[in-house]
């Protein structure tokens, strides 16, 4: 039996699905992310499991108990919010023993585990600092600390790094991962930033119009989405579309398209079916104007629209002679960038193609 159980959860707003029949099993100790556009239902869908609103169907069961008319305050769970929600009158350490006293945790008891807490997550030097003393970065990790103080069956964590800047997201990402790993806590974290849920997550399941479209690691997810809409969702994409043709080997065959032909994974379609695919920028690489083999790669011709340089990468913007753009991204190796209207040959291997409905 799973620790925390979603069993075919909906929750209506008049006409509208915000959740849509949704059904989750998470283990104890793992991490699980619900990613996701905005009003998609992952957050209302956090809400109904922490006890902050009511489904209109289905259950939520901890440890196969039904958790039905249970308040928030009485379920063995905490919710970092969004906004932290520190109080601004209480410094960091009085904040994290906070929830320990509405718990009956005495005195000296608070202010040790409070203390420990505030040292798992790097804050012991500020302890005495109150929230607005503190940067964005200091508030998320107090606000952490004083959830797992009170040591939750599950924490819930809702869009914990979407106030902060890119840069320090990125830096937080991974001491929240390592948080989180040392206080071998359930988590179950809402995002709509894909790095966020493929660097964190065990498991991640992407949900769009209240509605579960997958789930399964980042990797999985990443190099095998079901549907365009995950696909496009988890990382960039070059589409191609057109029908299928002959087979040219074993699981493979041709697709014609109006940027040409293409042999591709087979798949379950059949000769003459419309099909689409697409190819991450990661995996086109432009050829070298020297380099004349080229058997067994799909080939596009194009003219080179714009190069950004940016640092680790370089995307380049190509023109196809069918009239689209697509995106390419290479690894910065101090290669010369082309100049633009470059005429440019762009090639991808059967096994990029990712084929989907």
């Amino acid at each position: 039996m799973a620790l925390l159980e979603i069993q075919n959860v909906t929750r209506r707003f008049g006409d509208f699905s915000a959740v849509d029949n949704v059904s989750i099993g998470i283990e104890a100790g793992e991490f699980f992310t619900l990613l996701g556009p905005s009003g998609c239902g992952k957050t209302t869908l956090l809400r109904m499991i922490a006890g902050f609103d009511v489904p209109d169907g289905g259950r939520v069961l901890l440890n196969g108990e039904d958790l039905a008319g249970r308040p928030p305050e009485r379920r063995p769970m905490r919710m970092v919010f969004q906004s932290y929600a520190l109080f601004p009158h209480m410094t960091a350490i009085q904040n994290v023993a906070f929830g320990m006293q509405l718990h009956k945790v005495g005195a000296a008891e608070r202010r040790k585990r409070a203390g420990e807490m505030l040292d798992l997550v790097g804050l012991s030097a500020h302890m005495n600092k109150y929230a607005t003393q503190m940067s964005g970065g200091q508030q998320q990790r107090v606000a952490l600390a004083r959830a797992l103080a009170i040591e939750p069956k599950v924490l819930l964590l809702d869009e914990p790094l979407s106030a902060l800047d890119a840069k320090l997201r990125q830096e937080l990402r991974f001491e929240l991962k390592q948080i989180l790993q040392a206080a071998h806590c359930t988590t179950l974290i809402v995002t709509h930033d894909q790095e966020e849920a493929m660097s964190l997550a065990d498991e991640i399941i992407v949900m769009d119009r209240g509605r579960i479209l997958q789930q399964g690691n980042a990797a999985a997810i990443y190099h095998s989405p079901r549907t365009r809409a995950v696909a496009e969702f988890i990382g960039r994409t070059n589409w191609f579309e057109g029908k299928m043709g002959a087979a040219v080997g074993p699981d493979l065959r041709e697709l014609i398209t109006a940027e040409g032909c293409f042999v591709v994974p087979a798949g379950v379609a059949t000769n003459g079916t419309s099909a689409q695919f697409c190819v991450r920028p990661e995996r086109l690489r432009i050829l070298a104007a020297d380099q004349s083999s080229v058997e067994g790669l799909n080939l596009l011709q194009g003219t080179l629209v714009s190069a950004a340089y940016l640092g680790s990468e370089i995307h380049h913007a190509v023109v196809l002679d069918s009239g689209r753009t697509v995106i390419c991204v290479e690894q910065n190796r101090d290669q010369a960038i082309p100049v633009v209207g470059t005429p440019l040959r762009i090639a991808f291997r059967p096994v990029d193609c990712i084929l989907a409905a």
